[in-house]
């Protein structure tokens, strides 16, 4: 064989070996077990993936809030020394300007022992005009002052004087070092300049890496709903910071009687009426305190006041959960409509234009939507979180193994 042809093999051959170790490589850096990366989804299942179905409803094809068209989601997870566990949620309800194409939304607060900053104005005038962040407790003023900037440096908001930033927040402090307010600007620009549409990050990421639900890692979840043709094709997308107590029931099974872990179990075993005698993992955690911060998106063209009844139907996918609604709990519904013919804009002289808004009478099936799509999020926040220690507590995640059993047992899922 020729020198010249038998060089030219050899470089094939090198080629192929190269690529064939960077796809090894890949493969391997993809199976490596994401729980031990800070940040990175975790491999738990989602509660579809054992065959758990909340509803009667069909999701959208990625069961997320990104189901419904245009809508973003990004995070920032903050994972550093032994304390600091925290992090932003943002979620953008479309890509633009929000200031000059505001949307219409609604808050609905169930129980308000919370910060929910920017809610009085939207209450007002039922209109949200900057992406939705959410956070931890302390660093509610910090995330809405780096809003602020990025909303005011945006093109186009060059002569403005007044932004009505929306930030809501649970707290962390159980795993996170909260008095030291460790977000920072970067940190909240990172997660609206890395909102996405697609999949959804969930569990121990962004606003949901310090939260605890019912005891166990609680955090971010979504789910999704669309409704038939005949009831409109309107899709319903929730996301959910998760971080409140009570006792947990998932589709009706008693989950957190039977694990042994729920609201007033210590009280009731002083009593001698406990309804369980397992170990409680951890003394500290049965108590209904915390918080949850619900955002419920649609593209029906829904106008502000009945964007607030679909916030109401949050609630009641939470109470599903098994949720206590305790004095110290912040229990919040933000509701947004992407319908562009409802999307507010600069005022022009021309006349006001006719839009057909989904009516009262039409309104049940979008209800029902909300209130699946939110217990169903909830119940991801679980299932996808990852057991976090900080501040030297530990919080497990919802036992699996033992939880399908569970479902199994009362016919949730099938054996």
């Amino acid at each position: 064989m020729p020198q010249k042809k038998r060089e030219n093999k050899w470089r094939a051959t090198r080629l192929a070996g190269m690529i064939s170790l960077l796809m090894i490589l890949l493969v391997a850096a993809l199976a490596w077990p994401q729980a031990s990366q800070p940040g990175m989804p975790p491999t738990r299942p989602r509660t579809r993936d054992i065959g758990l179905k909340v509803g009667v409803l069909p999701p959208g094809p990625l069961n997320a809030i990104t189901d419904v068209a245009g809508v973003r989601v990004g995070h920032t997870t903050i994972i550093k020394g032994d304390d600091i566990r925290t992090g932003v949620t943002a979620i953008l309800p479309h890509a633009g300007n929000l200031f000059r194409e505001k949307v219409p939304g609604a808050v609905f607060v169930g129980n308000g022992f919370g910060k929910l900053m920017g809610s009085t104005q939207i209450y007002e005038l039922g209109e949200i005009e900057t992406p939705i962040l959410l956070t931890s407790t302390l660093s509610v003023p910090r995330v809405a002052d780096a809003l602020l900037d990025y909303m005011l440096a945006l093109p186009g908001n060059e002569d403005v004087r007044s932004v009505n930033p929306l930030v809501a927040e649970t707290n962390d402090g159980y795993l996170n070092d909260i008095r030291g307010r460790h977000i920072t600007r970067d940190d909240v620009l990172a997660a609206i300049r890395g909102a996405r549409d697609g999949p959804v990050e969930e569990g121990t990421v962004g606003a949901g890496t310090g939260t605890v639900a019912f005891g166990w890692k609680g955090g971010i979840g979504t789910s999704s709903r669309r409704l038939p043709k005949g009831m409109g094709g309107y899709t319903i997308g929730v996301l959910v910071q998760s971080n409140f107590g009570g006792i947990l029931s998932i589709a009706g099974a008693p989950v957190g009687q039977e694990l042994g872990q729920y609201y007033l179990k210590q009280e009731l075993q002083q009593a001698g009426t406990a309804l369980n005698n397992s170990p409680w993992l951890n003394p500290e955690l049965p108590r209904a305190d915390g918080s949850i911060i619900m955002v419920v998106a649609t593209d029906a063209p829904v106008d502000a006041r009945n964007l607030r009844r679909m916030a109401a139907r949050a609630i009641m996918g939470l109470a599903r959960t098994g949720a206590a609604g305790s004095n110290g709990s912040g229990d919040y519904a933000i509701a947004f409509s992407t319908a562009p013919e409802l999307r507010v804009r600069p005022a022009t002289p021309s006349a006001p234009a006719q839009i057909a808004l989904v009516t009262n009478d039409a309104m049940s099936p979008l209800f029902e939507a909300v209130i699946e799509a939110t217990e169903e999020a909830i119940y991801n926040s679980l299932f996808r979180a990852t057991a976090v220690t900080g501040m030297g507590h530990t919080v497990e995640a919802l036992p699996l193994d033992k939880t399908i059993q569970i479902l199994r047992e009362h016919r949730v899922v099938a054996k």
